[in-house]
């Protein structure tokens, strides 16, 4: 990591803020703006109507207006990161940081302000007055005590959630951690003893916050630059530091320290030595958070205590307290509920839902961003910044103790509310969460016959934890159960099947079975032996047998190796002629079926046809209305080629078979997706508006498009879904990922379900393309 301090790290940075568009923020408006009437509708006359209507009903100004995803970031740069009173002008580089966060974590639009203010009661005067504007006010970056006076008589006077991030953002953070070290530490937050080396702003609010935990205000000492605020110390009677005075014979820090359970550090650099923490208690807890660089650097600490649960503010070392963990996801509860405030009920749930995140296993997604494995323990105490699942545990939390504690205006179902979270998440994730909770509600059983590959295994955790179906490990007992512990997998006893094929009582059945199946396909009986001893066959004939509803496979075998047993003992499905390999792209402007991507090499028309029909049926399954392009280099006979002309006949077929489907083609890949552009070309086009089933003319040129948009597009690509089975199999890449994993096993037990209903001569309204 770059020192931004160091000559090459200012220069970055200036470059940074300086290339292109200077800054970090644009406005860009959210309604189409390319016509005479939009803009007749965006401004004059047509904006006059939600006006009234907004004066006749105040609260329409949520129905109307940006107003309920709108904060200000607001500061008066008296105390701006640790470079100090640098004024309100050379703050905005920060503001607008801060604005960007907001939008990056939990897509809450800011306004950055940045307020020359003559007094405390001129900013309060100024921020008041903004109250029609936004809905909620981040204070930022003022200095102590004012920052107290402020916010709290900000609180007062406004009817919008008022919070001053460098107070409560550090406390909710740290409290958090605080939590969740004291648990691993064994201490009881009533008992533990805590010295404050500072006496500012977050100092404060972090201990006060901490009382609000459990913490006992009796076992505070709190120290600022002149020693220990003790009763012998001489004060003002209106000095807020009065508050914190204690009974102790204690003058210094290295005197407070001694028997100490906690340092909370919210001073400056090198305050604390090696020494003092020498004489705290056993399992100490050292929170040394001065920024940019800590009262005592991480590796003392560590070096000195290695009992010690040791946290920073610093991202190159373990247990970072940082407030981006809170004020995005904070803002966001409060926001949807429209709470008049932040009140202590909404920090304290926060804080808890941070803590318990942090015991949850970790994606992998987040693994890989830092680069390392993270599991709960003395160096993993806090989420990472960059878990996605931060803004689902967070926002409903401080959402749902809005609504206990009587502040929020509007009352809203949580898991609902959970769930449109995750569509802030990106496409892919809203789409998969349907199918997650579509697999949890009637679960199956899945085999996994790469039963003792870590990313599986922690793959079935999840899937337990969420219950969509029920795990069952092909692989030797002890090399999985061991597997289980060095890894750490959180794997609850009793939730899970492992199964050893070499070892299992129906092996010899099923080596008998697949000798009868093949026996004319050149598989002996020795041979059908062998391959039951493999956990690829094994698996198969599971599902084959109803032992297993749905087999998930293919991390470490090549796709044909996986599909060809898949093909020779399961089958295709009863009418089907033939299987195909889709992909769901979820771009920004809607879902789009991409095939064949995984199976049929070359193709014909009969093929082409049998695919697009499979692939359309598909995406009815994903709730979608298909509309089929057969993809060329030709748009309706433009080219005359014989491959173009093959994609013509496909067409033709499909219509005559499946008069009841949108299709289209040969048209080239834009025309498909430009409905405008294919009106104009083709007027006498069949769709009825842009396709999502796109259909290549071969295997090589669907493999080639699906993977140019997910690497250089950025576009989440869920597959491949094998289609056309008799029962559900799914085959992974092998680069797939634990998250990957869990939705392939999502949709593999829907299709299961699917496929029940149809054995049971029920009709799925949604189609059963995915069996």
């Amino acid at each position: 990591m770059t020192n931004p301090r160091s000559s090459r790290g200012k220069r970055e940075a200036l470059e940074f803020h300086s290339k292109g568009r200077p800054g970090k923020i644009q406005v860009v408006p959210t309604k189409p703006l390319t016509t005479q009437r939009d803009l007749s509708l965006a401004y004059s006359p047509g904006v006059a109507e939600p006006c009234m209507e907004i004066f006749r009903n105040p609260a329409d100004v949520y129905k109307y207006t940006a107003r309920g995803n709108l904060v200000a970031v607001i500061t008066d740069g008296t105390a701006v990161l640790g470079l100090g009173d640098i004024g309100p002008l050379a703050s905005k580089p920060v503001m607008e940081g801060k604005g960007v966060l907001f939008k990056k974590f939990a897509d809450i639009d800011v306004f950055d302000i940045e307020i020359s203010s003559k007094s405390s009661d001129h900013f309060i005067e100024t921020v008041a007055a903004l109250e029609p504007t936004f809905g909620g006010i981040n204070l930022e970056d003022i200095k102590a005590p004012e920052c107290f006076y402020i916010e709290e008589q900000l609180k007062k006077r406004m009817n919008i959630p008022v919070f001053h991030d460098d107070q409560h953002g550090t406390a909710i953070i740290s409290g958090a951690g605080l939590l969740n070290a004291a648990e691993i530490q064994g201490k009881k937050l009533a008992d533990i003893k805590i010295v404050v080396s500072g006496a500012g702003a977050s100092a404060v609010a972090c201990t006060r916050f901490y009382l609000s935990l459990g913490v006992k205000p009796e076992h505070v000492l709190m120290c600022d630059s002149k020693g220990v605020l003790n009763t012998r110390r001489q004060l003002a009677e209106d000095d807020p530091k009065r508050e914190w005075l204690r009974e102790t014979p204690a003058d210094t820090l290295a005197e407070a320290l001694v028997g100490a359970d906690m340092l909370l550090g919210l001073s400056r650099a090198g305050l604390v030595t090696a020494e003092m923490l020498k004489g705290m208690a056993p399992k100490p807890i050292i929170f040394a958070l001065a920024n940019p660089d800590p009262e005592i650097d991480y590796p003392t600490a560590r070096a000195t205590r290695p009992d010690a649960i040791v946290a920073t503010g610093r991202s190159d070392y373990n247990n970072q307290v940082n407030n981006v963990l809170g004020f995005p996801f904070i803002f966001r509860g409060a926001l949807d509920v429209r709470a008049t405030q932040i009140n202590e009920a909404m920090k304290v749930a926060a804080a808890h839902a941070l803590a318990e995140l942090a015991r949850r296993d970790v994606p992998q997604v987040v693994n890989a961003a830092y680069g390392e494995e993270f599991r709960f323990g003395p160096d993993y105490i806090i989420p990472k910044p960059f878990d996605p699942r931060v803004l689902t545990w967070v926002a409903p939390a401080v959402a749902k103790a809005a609504m206990d504690s009587g502040v929020a205006q509007v009352q809203i179902e949580i898991d609902v509310y959970r769930e449109r979270l995750q569509g802030l998440l990106g496409g892919a994730t809203a789409v998969m969460r349907r199918f997650v909770r579509r697999a949890a509600g009637s679960p199956r059983t899945v085999v996994f016959p790469e039963g003792d590959d870590p990313r599986i295994l922690k793959a079935a955790s999840i899937m337990a934890e969420e219950r969509i179906g029920r795990p069952i490990l092909l692989g030797e007992p002890r090399k999985i159960l061991e597997t289980i512990k060095a890894q750490d997998i959180d794997l609850a006893p009793g939730s899970y099947d492992i199964v050893d094929p070499r070892a299992d009582d129906a092996a010899e059945a099923y080596a008998n079975k697949l000798h009868r199946m093949r026996q004319r396909k050149g598989v002996t009986a020795e041979l059908a032996r062998l391959l039951m001893r493999e956990r690829n066959h094994f698996g198969m004939m599971m599902v084959a047998e109803r032992r297993a509803d749905g087999i998930v496979t293919g991390l470490n075998f090549a796709y044909s190796d996986t599909v060809r047993p898949a093909l020779q003992i399961i089958g295709l499905r009863p009418g089907v002629r033939r299987i195909a390999g889709m992909y769901l792209m979820l771009h920004k402007a809607g879902m789009l079926f991409f095939g064949d991507t995984t199976v049929n090499v070359d193709m014909d028309e009969g093929t082409l046809a049998d695919v697009a029909e499979m692939i359309a049926d598909a995406a009815r399954t994903f709730d979608a209305v298909p509309r089929v392009a057969m993809l060329s280099f030709s748009n309706f006979g433009s080219v005359r080629d014989g491959r173009s002309a093959m994609v013509a006949r496909a067409v033709e077929i499909l219509r005559k078979r499946r008069p009841d489907l949108e299709v289209e083609g040969e048209m080239q890949a834009n025309v498909a997706l430009d409905f405008e552009m294919q009106q104009r070309i083709f007027p006498a086009t069949r769709l009825t508006g842009p396709a999502n089933v796109l259909i290549f003319p071969n295997l090589e040129a669907g493999n080639v498009a699906y993977k140019l948009m997910r690497e250089l597009g950025g576009v989440p690509a869920v597959g491949p879904v094998l289609l056309g089975m008799n029962r559900p199999v799914t085959v992974l890449e092998r680069d797939c990922t634990v998250d990957n994993i869990v939705h392939m096993a999502a949709l593999t037990v829907v299709a299961a379900q699917k496929a029940d209903e149809v054995a049971a001569g029920v009709t799925a309204a949604a189609g059963t393309a995915l069996v």
